[in-house]
């Protein structure tokens, strides 16, 4: 049988057919031996062919394949090993949720979600939550992270998943879509969920106000069927992320601004750090390009981790 895989809980994964049914599943241990470097071979989203368990008294399954990803956002595992994590798969658009603050999101972590989406093909929007919260120095703060990047090309939408301002818009962009919803601990994944689908009526918890982090309620990325012809995929939170995969060379070509400038740099192999008539830091020198989205190149560039943590979840 085939089916598509909804929930994953590290050991047992949730799998629906086509015929709506579904079955808890396991994997072949094979699996962790055919050089997948991933801390989970197989991940929400994912097309697998099962055979049901004659052994088990219970109506379980055996998954012996994977089909083939269509695409798929991947982070650091956990650990400092070589290993990755994949967060969902086969997925059609990202919204990526940032809080100014009560918790803050940083650009450094807009700019690595963003180049790894770039590099495996897929849509991200921005949605700045909790704009009712806002006081007008933040809105304009707001105002200004939006210019940024819609001037690159990336769609945002200011929205409040408590009062349920722009719900629609958001609504609107998912329909006949596979959606992962992303961002920090605390910036209103669940409560963005139970707006778009009450129903589903998501676990969510208040921003420690010690730490102004949120306390982590999604253990594992869970995927869900929606009212209007959507499929929702809510993810745990992420303290920090982790880019891996995309060689020195390469790096400049998913910061869409930049690759728009390449053909003008002197030299093809131009890293934008120190060769001579380099386009982009030209266009940074004349404020083309915003100094933000610099620096998070540079970060990515040297692999800074010392000042900006990528290897844990926020429930670790």
């Amino acid at each position: 049988m085939t089916g598509l895989v909804y929930k994953s809980t590290g050991s047992w994964y949730t799998v629906k057919t086509e015929l709506g049914k579904t079955y808890e599943c396991r994997i072949k241990g094979k699996f962790r031996l055919k050089g997948i470097k991933s801390t989970n071979p197989i991940a929400v989203g994912d097309y697998v062919d099962f055979e049901l368990d004659t052994k088990s008294d219970v109506e379980t399954g055996v998954i012996n394949t994977i089909h083939d990803r269509e695409n798929y956002i991947v982070r650091k595992s956990v650990n400092l090993s070589k290993q990755t994590h994949i967060i969902a798969s086969n997925i059609d658009q990202v919204f990526l949720l940032v809080t100014i603050d009560n918790p803050p999101t940083f650009t450094s972590f807009i700019d690595r979600f963003l180049v790894t989406a770039e590099a495996y093909s897929i849509q991200t929007v921005l949605l700045f939550n909790k704009i009712d919260t806002y006081n007008e120095e933040t809105l304009l703060e707001i105002k200004y992270l939006e210019h940024i990047y819609s001037e690159i090309g990336y769609q945002s939408i200011n929205i409040s998943a408590k009062t349920g301002e722009n719900i629609d818009k958001v609504k609107a962009l998912m329909e006949d879509k596979v959606s992962m919803f992303s961002g920090h601990s605390g910036v209103g994944k669940s409560t963005l969920v139970n707006a778009i689908e009450p129903n589903l009526d998501l676990k969510t918890k208040a921003i420690s106000t010690q730490h102004m982090q949120g306390q982590h309620t999604t253990t594992f990325a869970e995927m869900f069927d929606l009212s209007f012809n959507a499929k929702i995929i809510d993810t745990p939170g992420i303290k920090g992320f982790g880019v891996v995969d995309i060689e020195k060379e390469e790096l400049g070509d998913y910061f869409p601004e930049f690759f728009a400038l390449k053909q003008d740099c002197k030299f093809n192999n131009c890293l934008h750090t120190e060769e001579p008539k380099c386009a982009v830091k030209k266009a940074l020198e004349n404020n083309e390009i915003a100094a933000s989205r610099y620096n998070s190149y540079m970060q990515i560039l040297e692999g800074d981790e010392q000042h900006y943590r990528t290897d844990i979840w926020d429930k670790e």
